[in-house]
């Protein structure tokens, strides 16, 4: 774990806030410092009737479990100097709006969600304030009710997407480096995003029709069928998007690296239909779909994808 005390990074009280206590963000909650984060609840802690804390088990990568406690943002505290938001895709905007009356105009929001989209709205929404995104490939899941599990070791690229936000990213990459997780800076995040993009877009869809682990799919006819247009579709509206196309082979086998290389992983969008809940398609192949439609990009296979999900999905 961090050690107490390190992210001096930050300005004022130091005091890391994680809006969103789902898998991620009490991934790093486990590994900040104690004292230096805290979680935004969903609705205002009264220190009277309120639990002040959340408490779970922790599992990290390496070493053994603890059980951690995160205290909740109390109205009256300090404000804090960092806002991480781990939210789902589609929460995203509201939640930050709810909470902006606790956050300091000057203080950096950084976004750590699926897919794409819900970054861009934020950093539109309130373009003068610090707005960052972070890709990550760190893996995080709940195995059990209480516990947190650091269920795969990977990186996290942290980037502006305001013009203000570029004089803070220093810090922030600082700040979140306490952790001991592995954070770099990225002038150009959008990229970064993409990258990510293209494996959810490739694999979650897939394993939520046919409810099957990450690697079934590769054999599956389903996929098959439609892995090489899909492959094409994202191509053409990245080179469309950011001006830098990758080819759709190299993009099929990127897919299906990560694919083999999580075989028996349940994704996130597989999870939230088993679970009944609302999936993040429109922030992943949706994504895909609605950029072809601006860029008069033919996105057949997205827009099929997004379909059968949304029919599938409560």
């Amino acid at each position: 774990m961090a050690e107490a005390g390190k992210n001096q990074g930050l300005s004022g009280n130091g005091r890391i806030a994680i809006l969103g206590a789902g898998s991620m963000g009490q991934l790093w909650a486990g590994y900040l410092a104690t004292g230096t984060v805290t979680f935004i609840p969903r609705h205002e802690v009264s220190p009277e009737t309120d639990q002040p804390a959340l408490t779970y088990t922790f599992q990290p990568f390496e070493g053994r479990e603890e059980v951690v406690t995160v205290p909740y943002l109390l109205a009256t505290a300090a404000r804090p100097s960092l806002l991480m938001v781990t939210t789902k895709a589609g929460d995203t905007l509201d939640a930050v709006e709810s909470n902006l009356h606790c956050i300091s105009p000057d203080t950096p929001i950084v976004l750590f969600q699926n897919g794409m989209g819900c970054q861009q709205a934020v950093a539109g929404r309130w373009p003068q304030r610090p707005i960052l995104a972070a890709s990550t490939t760190e893996g995080a899941n709940r195995p059990a009710p209480g516990c947190t599990a650091h269920a795969g070791k990977g990186e996290t690229w942290v980037g502006p997407l305001t013009t203000s936000a570029t004089t803070h990213l220093a810090q922030v990459v600082t700040a979140l480096g306490t952790s001991g997780l592995t954070v770099h800076a990225e002038q150009d995040i959008q990229r970064r995003l993409w990258d990510k993009l293209v494996i959810n877009a490739g694999i979650n869809a897939f394993t939520a029709i046919l409810d099957c682990p990450n690697g079934d799919i590769l054999t599956d006819p389903f996929y098959l069928e439609h892995i090489d247009e899909l492959c094409d579709e994202i191509a053409n509206v990245m080179k469309g998007d950011i001006e830098k196309a990758q080819p759709s082979v190299t993009i099929r086998e990127r897919i299906e690296m990560i694919a083999r290389k999580t075989a028996r992983n349940t994704s996130s969008m597989r999870s939230d239909r088993r679970l009944g809940r609302r999936t993040e398609i429109d922030f992943i192949n949706g994504y895909i779909a609605r950029r072809g439609h601006e860029l008069g990009v033919d996105v057949p296979t997205n827009q099929m994808l997004t379909n059968r999900i949304k029919q599938l999905s409560p």
